[in-house]
């Protein structure tokens, strides 16, 4: 069974379609997995959750998504972050604001937890230090866990002989994460629409059951098309300029 995980598309339809035709390139897909964060930011939220919907994801929901039906609040978001979310708001069609009001803060999927900041705080908290990996692994009731939000691609590894009880890496294109009985991960495929490690490609994973990995994938898109449709729509040039440096 190959399934392919995204996270953090961000309403950018050409770097998702990038994305999964990598994916469906290397073989059949048997699901798709999204850890939230469909809308906000980019250009064409509607497409996206269309295309997303179409390949049958299931899907966690996200603090941007959350924003974009009004039932998070932008005060905490900064100014070109909350333009966006309100935009959005403004061009969602109505079936998709109650797909995205539809979809839980958690999911289950075999020996998987889907979620899309921690389980401690699952639409706001960013998985970055040892107290949240801790935090976090401590409500992990599966052998492997999935988060998305950092738009850092990340492997967390829990082994008591590390000094904070667990680790945190960085995973690189082609990283390939071995699924071993008896040890808890959790794995962050970065993001597909906006990334923010330095590398502009788009980022996301294949969970392959039968060889027992998650492998990580950078994927080159068209950034130019992306960035023409926000120019287009009016959405904050900072939010289009950074896609170039995947910062």
């Amino acid at each position: 069974m190959r399934i392919a995980i995204v996270s953090d598309v961000h309403a950018n339809l050409e770097a998702l379609e990038a994305v999964l035709h990598h994916a469906e390139a290397a073989g059949a897909l048997d699901g798709l997995w999204c850890l939230g964060d469909m809308v906000g930011y980019g250009p064409q939220p509607n497409e996206v959750l269309e295309r997303l919907q179409e390949a049958g994801v299931r899907a966690v929901v996200g603090n941007h998504d959350l924003a974009a039906i009004g039932l998070l609040s932008t005060d905490d978001f900064n100014p070109a972050a909350a333009a966006a979310a309100h935009w959005t708001a403004r061009q969602l069609q109505e079936g998709q604001r109650h797909y995205l009001a539809s979809l839980p803060q958690v999911r289950r999927e075999g020996d998987f937890t889907l979620v899309h900041g921690t389980l401690r705080w699952p639409v706001w908290e960013y998985l970055y230090s040892y107290g949240a990996a801790q935090a976090h692994l401590r409500l992990q009731e599966t052998p492997f866990g999935l988060v998305g939000h950092t738009h850092v691609p990340m492997l967390v590894v829990e082994d008591a002989s590390f000094p904070h009880g667990c680790e945190l890496f960085y995973l690189r294109d082609g990283a390939v994460v071995e699924l071993k009985p008896g040890r808890r991960l959790v794995i962050n495929p970065g993001s597909v629409g906006q990334p923010r490690d330095g590398d502009p490609r788009a980022s996301y994973a294949i969970y392959d059951s039968d060889a027992g990995t998650v492998v990580l994938h950078r994927v080159e898109y068209n950034i130019a098309v992306t960035q023409r449709l926000m120019e287009a729509a009016g959405l904050p040039r900072w939010l289009s300029e950074r896609l170039a440096v995947g910062r």
